[in-house]
Parts: structure tokens; C-alpha cells; sequence
């Protein structure tokens, strides 16, 4: 079974239904629970909506408590929950703003993953795997998005440590790093996005489609061999091949 973080909308969503269309049964987690709800009753497998707060250690708890209790095993996480921030210049952003974009792109991920371990380890057969959400935000930065940035940075650290610390459970972990993927966090850079040398310009995007096979492809394979990084993007998007 699939545990699908960030579940409610966008991406998480998109990959959520799709484990289930694949046959997976899943377990939704987000913070709202009517998106949640509405996606595990048009669900024709057994899912169950968790709502969620992934900063939150007890919330986490809870939601691995609630897998264990329905399923008894875990064989898919799919670390997703995520926030941009409001974007600003580094001079100008908060430390409160910081502390949402780490707590809920790094902290939840670790949460997460801390679960999945414990419950991967000692299930019958053992192992599992970890799939994390990266962004190409994980090798070159956007202008005004020091938090998410640095962010994603640290999720490239954090999936090659559980790749390795996972060999020894049986647990495969792999990333995924996007660009440019058409949801409501991209719906404005068809309109004009802030690039490299401050010029304001629309950038293509693809559908998510693409990036739900990706994930679907990661996780069909069997736990001998793992995708360690797959970058998906929109081909013609700016700023990541080239100089700009």
C-alpha cells in the first residue's frame, strides 16, 4: 500500500489517483480534509483520508498509527506536502515565512520518512520505498526563493542519506526533481515569472501527466533496483539548461 502526502491538490493529488487507478491502495495526507475526502470516495480501492500536519511530530504519528491499523504495512511513501512562501528578496524574508517553507518541505519530510523507516523495517516482507519530492530547485536556484531553495537543497541530502541508511532495511529511496509542471503553484508563469537577470517572462509548462508517470515508473519497480534521480521538466522552460 501507498501513503501519498500533500494529497489534496496539485501534483500530490494527480499521483494520488493514479496509485489508485494502478490498483494501489492509498492513504491520503494533507491539511484539508474535504479535498482528501472527496478523492477516497470516488476511489474504487480501499483508501483512507488522514488529514495532516506534517510539522507536526504527534500529526505524523498519528497518520502512520492510522496505516498501521488499517493495513499493517507500508510499501510506498511518496514525500510531497510542500510550500513555496511568498516570494522575497533575502533581505526582506521573514523568519517566520523561513520557518513554514523548512518545517513543511524538509522537517515534514524527514517526519515522514523517520515513520516510514520504523514501519518498513520490521513489517513481513520487510522494506519499502521512499519517493521524494525535489524540484529543479534542488540544483539551481530562482530568484527571491531562499527558503524553498534551500529547502530542496537539503531534500537531495536527506533522500541520498535514507538511500543509503535504507540498504540495510530493504528500503529503496529516490527523487524526483520537476520543472515546470502545470497546477496551481505554476498557474502564473504563463503570464510572466522573475528570471535570473531580473527580466519578467512567461515559461512553458507540461502537463502532470508526465510527472505522474515518472512516480509510477519509480514505484512499479521491484526493490532491487531503484531510480536514484529522475528530472522531469518542461523542455523549452529557461534557466536550468544554459546561461540566462
Amino acid at each position: 500500500m501507498a501513503l501519498v502526502t500533500g494529497a489534496g491538490s496539485g501534483i500530490g493529488a494527480a499521483v494520488a489517483k493514479a496509485l489508485i487507478d494502478a490498483g494501489w491502495q492509498v492513504a491520503l495526507a494533507g491539511r484539508r480534509s474535504e479535498p482528501l475526502e472527496e478523492i477516497a470516495e470516488s476511489a474504487e480501492t480501499q483508501t483512507i483520508a488522514v488529514p495532516t500536519d506534517v510539522t507536526s511530530p504527534e500529526s505524523v504519528e498519528a497518520l502512520f498509527t492510522a496505516v498501521h491499523d488499517r493495513w499493517g504495512r507500508l510499501d510506498l511513501l511518496v514525500n510531497n506536502a510542500g510550500q513555496f512562501g511568498s516570494p522575497s528578496p533575502v533581505e526582506d524574508f521573514s523568519y517566520e515565512q523561513w520557518r513554514a517553507v523548512i518545517d513543511t518541505n524538509l522537517t515534514g519530510s524527514f517526519l515522514c520518512a523517520q515513520q516510514a523507516f520504523r514501519l518498513m523495517k520490521d513489517q513481513s516482507p520487510r522494506g519499502g520505498r521512499i519517493i521524494n519530492n525535489g524540484s529543479l530547485s534542488a540544483h539551481t536556484p530562482r530568484p527571491n526563493s531562499i527558503a524553498y531553495t534551500s529547502s530542496k537543497h537539503a531534500m537531495t541530502g536527506l533522500t541520498k542519506t535514507l538511500s543509503l541508511e535504507g540498504r540495510r532495511h530493504g528500503i529503496a529511496c529516490g527523487q524526483i526533481d520537476i520543472g515546470n509542471a502545470a497546477t496551481d503553484m505554476t498557474s502564473a508563469f504563463g503570464t510572466g515569472t522573475l528570471q535570473a537577470d531580473d527580466s519578467l517572462n512567461s515559461e512553458p509548462v507540461m502537463d502532470v501527466k508526465n510527472v505522474v508517470d515518472g512516480v509510477l515508473y519509480m514505484a512499479g519497480l521491484p526493490l532491487d533496483a531503484n531510480v536514484q534521480f529522475m528530472t522531469v521538466m518542461a523542455t523549452a522552460m529557461p534557466s536550468f539548461v544554459g546561461r540566462g
